[in-house]
């Protein structure tokens, strides 16, 4: 073990400031992450920044009548807070999905989103990986890739976010808060994750040295009718094969507005926008809906392992998509 550092701090700026005077510190929510990552040397940080103690455990009506969820408000208090429950439904149930209930108690949102992916071969540093060592090649084409990506990969990556709350904050369009040396800024969660290309060891478009204070979803109505799905390989605690989180507005038959992103199928949360297109006015079917997935999963690459991923997928958003029209009709 590499003997690192550890300070607490109290405020955002002090946060920040301490970040910039040490560029190979990292700031430490939860934990449940980067100390997994320590404890098999992918991480190495000579100092920990602890910022548990930042006032931004708040969930906070906004003014337009959307949320503002805060850096550091634990995954528990997210997925149970009653304005959460009521307006976004899908992401209670994503946070739910996402991990044992001793982790939700940990995690944090803020860490939730800047978690990496749990790929074997990233994880043990005896083996190559581009995402850990730039360069240095991606084994897992060639080798164990059953639950690896199929859309938005690449030559150099085929890893996929782990993230189950990243999903539903993705179908509703949420926007990820920062505060820099400079300044606060705020990124679209659309825009936060970089894609794979021949930099997968570059993963958010975050500005070096920010730390994340807090997420904002925008008003939509849409998101009460909302339900997250996860397939896994066992029905405790597992990260995802393949996940939907989905929000659909129905009237007289017809989607007037729909939500759709996918999870465990490529580098970031994919937001299924052709889909959302082809459905947005059409008739609210099982059919219509199987041919969105058609028409969002076409772009799909599969490896030799993971092609079920495409049929689990249409499967699932039909199914998901189909629950919410009748639940509608009701």
């Amino acid at each position: 073990m590499k003997e690192f550092g550890y300070q607490r701090v109290l405020d955002v700026p002090g946060a920040v400031a301490l970040l910039g005077a040490e560029p190979d510190a990292r700031y430490l929510g939860g934990g449940t992450n980067l100390v997994d990552l320590m404890k098999t040397g992918v991480e190495r940080p000579g100092l920990l920044i602890d910022v548990r103690d930042l006032p931004l455990d708040r969930i906070e009506a906004t003014e337009d009548g959307g949320l503002h969820i805060g850096a550091t408000v634990t995954n528990s208090d997210l997925a149970a807070h009653p304005e959460v429950r009521r307006r976004y439904p899908a992401l209670a149930q994503a946070v739910l999905a996402g991990a044992s209930g001793q982790l939700r108690n940990m995690a944090t949102v803020g860490g939730n989103l800047l978690q990496r992916t749990r790929c074997g071969y990233f994880t043990d540093t005896a083996k190559p990986c581009n995402k850990r060592v730039p360069g240095s090649g991606c084994p897992a084409i060639e080798g164990e890739h059953r639950n690896h990506a199929i859309l938005g990969a690449s030559a150099h990556c085929v890893a996929t976010h782990p993230s189950d709350m990243g999903v539903a904050l993705s179908a509703f369009d949420a926007v990820v808060t920062y505060e820099t040396a400079d300044g606060p800024g705020e990124l679209p969660l659309s825009e936060f994750y970089l894609p794979v290309g021949d930099t997968p060891h570059l993963e958010t478009a975050l500005p070096a040295g920010a730390l994340i204070t807090g997420v904002t979803l925008p008003p939509a109505p849409v998101a009460t009718v909302s339900r997250y799905r996860k397939v896994r390989e066992r029905a405790s605690y597992a990260f995802a094969i393949g996940s939907v989180a989905a929000a659909l507005d129905v009237q007289d038959g017809t989607v007037r507005d729909v939500r759709l992103a996918f999870g465990a199928v490529a580098s970031r949360p994919w937001r299924a926008l052709t889909a959302e297109r082809l459905l947005t006015g059409g008739p609210a079917t099982a059919e219509a809906f199987a041919a969105a997935a058609d028409a969002e999963l076409a772009a799909a690459e599969a490896l030799p392992d993971n092609g079920y991923k495409v049929t689990l997928m249409r499967n699932l958003v039909t199914a998901v998509l189909t629950e919410l029209a009748e639940e509608a009709a009701r």
